[in-house]
């Protein structure tokens, strides 16, 4: 009974800690400091987007085969190759087109 007694007052103690951050929050007095943190939320929020994107990146590529990810390196260079080949075509295009 003593051990349930200190188990809960220790999760109480722990939910009134936590949920102090909440009632302290100030709403902004100026519209440029409400502003201003509007877009240190959305700055916040689009770095944990990316830092999200850039993880499922990598789980993604952890996941490939050797085979894979060899198959795919030479398809990239084939790709921009080809696309500096074209570069140079249009290039010479508008050099004889004047």
């Amino acid at each position: 009974m003593n051990f349930n007694r200190i188990i809960i007052i220790t999760f109480v103690c722990g939910f009134l800690l936590s949920s102090q951050d909440c009632f302290t929050q100030k709403n902004p007095e100026s519209a440029e400091e409400a502003e201003r943190l509007i877009v240190k939320k959305r700055a916040q929020d689009q770095k944990k987007t990316k830092k999200a994107q850039k993880e499922a990146q990598k789980t993604h590529w952890d996941r490939q085969s050797k085979s894979a990810k060899k198959s795919i390196k030479k398809n990239q260079k084939r790709n921009k190759r080809m696309l500096k080949q074209v570069r140079k075509k249009q290039k010479k295009q508008r050099k004889f087109s004047r």
